[in-house]
């Protein structure tokens, strides 16, 4: 039960009612939770048969880290109802983008698990991966700042197993229960029906300033993670501590990461905005095409083992999803790669109908008692039913698994496999040669001791909320952290009651005095910051882990990347030659970008095609960019609008930018300052510089004199 330790007052909010009524109090629970108890007279929160519910934050378990049990009424109604709450677009995660490809395990974990999939040395398993917004619905835009759905389907020869994760290896929350509260928020708020696809907006700043669980995933959301330059360059990670059964029995914990093979990448906020208004459809054009142009997408499987002992060992819970552990103490174990190299043929029929379960497991792999993976494993495969409109929803093909299967389940809507045989049931003396259960390769659970008494608690160990939030923010580089500080000044300039900033800032110097100070300065926020109530503060003595930065991660390459070329008529066709081999030769695609969709004709005669028309193709599409004009071009460029701010903004997004003598005054006009990433193409071989320059990604330097930085 909650303990009854009061927090520092709150000024409470203005009602929206003519008569006010009594204010609840915060409590803190024994796990560091905040809760929000009701004051005399006031209403009292019930389940939907008027029941009084008397813990709104913890699941019913065996124990503090116990298990969820099946017997909570409670949560199971509060998830259910949540998730028949969408018709039947997905409550989350509807705006997906998905292809088909393969697994192929190189490293077997024979030694750890009787899993096929994670021991067969050079087996390819048949995958279909989906990624996708939280927010949105399903017409959002696709770069709203947002956490990243990341979910695997494994066809395996042992039946479907799903790694149903995100972008990002921590989540908002500890406990199941408390996931409806954090959707309600960020969603669209319900008297207006909007802000769609934002959490910049009042209620979600409001959960959050109440949710010191949370402070941790803050850092994370308000970092690039959450604006990707493509799926194609963001990791994924399974979240949860799971574990791996061997032959003998024995249990190994293991956490699931997805590392790209061409490096992470993230846009900047503000090329993120005009990316939504120049293509919303962004990240899936860039899988689709990538897909179809034989650039197949790649992620390397890496594993973090840890046994039971080690896992006490830790100064964090493993079974708390708002901890990571680092990849210092747990290096990462490659074990295999997932290609995607096959489009879906119809988007609905598998895109949209796929439906992923986290509890879908295969034998050798099993659950922690992680109490959001358990909420989760209830919440998954009960919203089906609403989406897909049946219990029988695997049969639809792209759910299937493509291993035989077989069962005693019968009929119901929407049935569509003959079932003429007379036995329905096991066991049976009229037919026992049907599917029977096996002792030797049927799942089977880890027998893991529980004898904890029943009840509503959050562990201790669950307690320390700001630890971690200030390890990642310490592990940018400083360009990433001005942009966690302008993320927060952004969502928080959006919100209008003064008491959630001034909230939300106590939590911020509780991570890191300077973070709340930069952000409160960014806010023009003139008051005390009064750091919010804990009994664990933030620890100091925690290492910086380099691993969760972005910047600097793999070795410089244009792999997978675009270079956009802006051509006008005369432009010089040894640079434009140039240009093109060398952009090939770094791996890169390299478009071409004209005033008219006929193309353009050199100064050799040449006819040079179009990939886009000008006003069609902003420089955000595209991650380094070229202007090759001759003077008359540059002249007619100069009375385009649109030609001026595709060269600005590639500046202001602090892209390498490559241009000949003549297209000088068009960047004059976009008001380009020569720095580092400021290449001048004077003949074929200026072009490699351009490459090697963008190799290593944005200019950073450049962007304390192209915007405010806090």
């Amino acid at each position: 039960m909650a303990s009854s330790k009061k927090t520092a007052p709150r000024a409470a909010a203005k009602p929206n009612t003519k008569t006010a009524m009594p204010a609840a109090e915060f409590v803190v629970g024994d796990g560091g939770e905040l809760h929000q108890v009701a004051a005399p007279g006031q209403p009292l929160l019930t389940t939907n048969h008027g029941l009084p519910i008397s813990d709104d934050h913890n699941s019913l378990k065996a124990g503090p880290r116990g298990p969820v049990l099946l017997e909570d009424f409670i949560l199971r109604e509060k998830i259910f109802h949540f998730d028949h709450e969408r018709i039947p677009e997905r409550v989350v995660h509807a705006r997906g983008l998905a292809a088909h490809g393969y697994f192929e395990l190189t490293d077997s974990l024979a030694d750890f698990t009787t899993a096929k999939v994670l021991t067969e040395v050079g087996e390819r398993t048949p995958v279909f991966t989906r990624f996708s917004t939280v927010a949105g619905n399903k017409g959002s835009a696709d770069v709203a700042r947002d956490v990243r759905g990341f979910a695997v389907k494994f066809y395996t020869k042992q039946g479907n197993w799903d790694i149903v994760g995100n972008n990002i290896p921590v989540f908002f929350i500890q406990d199941a229960i408390k996931f409806p509260d954090l959707i309600h928020a960020v969603k669209e708020e319900p008297d207006r029906g909007f802000p769609q696809a934002q959490s910049a907006h009042d209620t979600f700043w409001d959960w959050i300033a109440c949710t010191p669980e949370a402070m941790h995933m803050v850092m994370w959301q308000m970092s690039d993670r959450t604006i990707p330059r493509s799926v194609r360059f963001m990791q994924g990670f399974g979240v949860h501590s799971f574990r791996l059964i061997n032959a003998e029995g024995q249990s190994t914990f293991v956490k699931f990461h997805w590392t790209p093979v061409l490096n992470m990448q993230s846009v900047v906020w503000d090329e993120a905005v005009k990316l939504n208004g120049a293509d919303p459809d962004y990240h899936r054009r860039d899988l689709y095409t990538s897909i179809r142009d034989g650039e197949h997408p790649a992620w390397e499987l890496g594993v973090q083992l840890f046994t039971e002992d080690e896992a006490a060992a830790f100064d964090f819970d493993h079974l708390d999803s708002t901890k990571i552990i680092p990849e210092e103490v747990v290096p990462l174990r490659t074990i295999g790669r997932l290609v995607l190299d096959r489009n879906p043929a119809n988007v609905f029929a598998e895109t949209e109908q796929v439906a992923y379960c986290t509890q879908n497991m295969v034998p050798g792999i099993d659950f922690s008692d992680d109490p959001l993976l358990h909420g989760r494993n209830f919440s998954y495969l009960d919203t089906q039913l609403s989406r897909l409109g049946s219990t029988n929803f695997h049969q639809i093909p792209i759910n299937a698994p493509k291993c035989p299967f077989a069962n005693m389940q019968r009929d119901g809507h929407m049935q569509t496999h003959p079932q003429a045989t007379r036995v329905a049931y096991t066991p049976s003396l009229i037919d026992p040669s049907g599917p029977r259960e096996s002792h030797t390769e049927g799942f089977r659970s880890f027998p893991a001791a529980v004898e904890k008494p029943k009840a509503r608690v959050r562990s201790a160990t669950f307690g320390d909320h700001y630890s971690q939030a200030r390890q990642f923010f310490m592990s940018q580089t400083e360009p990433e952290q001005d942009h966690i500080v302008a993320a927060l000044v952004f969502e928080l300039s959006k919100v209008e009651l003064p008491i959630i900033r001034s909230t939300m800032l106590g939590h911020l110097v509780r991570i890191d005095v300077s973070l709340g100070e930069r952000v409160a300065a960014g806010l023009g926020h003139r008051g005390e910051i009064v750091p919010a109530p804990t009994d664990i503060p933030a620890r100091t003595d925690l290492a910086v882990s380099p691993k969760l930065s972005i910047i600097g991660q793999g070795p410089p390459t244009l792999v997978g990347r675009l270079v956009g070329a802006l051509v006008t008529d005369g432009a010089d066709s040894k640079v434009v030659g140039g240009l093109i081999k060398a952009a090939k030769a770094a791996g890169a695609s390299i478009k071409i970008v004209c005033p008219r969709l006929g193309g353009v004709v050199l100064d050799d005669g040449s006819t040079l095609a179009a990939d886009f028309q000008m006003a069609g193709a902003p420089s955000v599409l595209f991650d380094t960019v070229a202007v090759i004009a001759s003077e008359a071009g540059t002249t007619a460029l100069l009375g385009e609008a649109a030609a001026v701010s595709w060269v600005h903004d590639a500046f202001a997004h602090l892209k390498v930018i490559g241009h000949t003598a003549a297209a000088q005054p068009l960047l004059d006009a976009a008001g380009v300052e020569p720095d580092a990433g400021i290449v001048a193409l004077a003949k074929g071989g200026d072009a490699a510089t351009l490459t090697d320059t963008a190799a290593a990604g944005r200019i950073w330097a450049r962007e304390p004199s192209v915007r405010t930085v806090y």
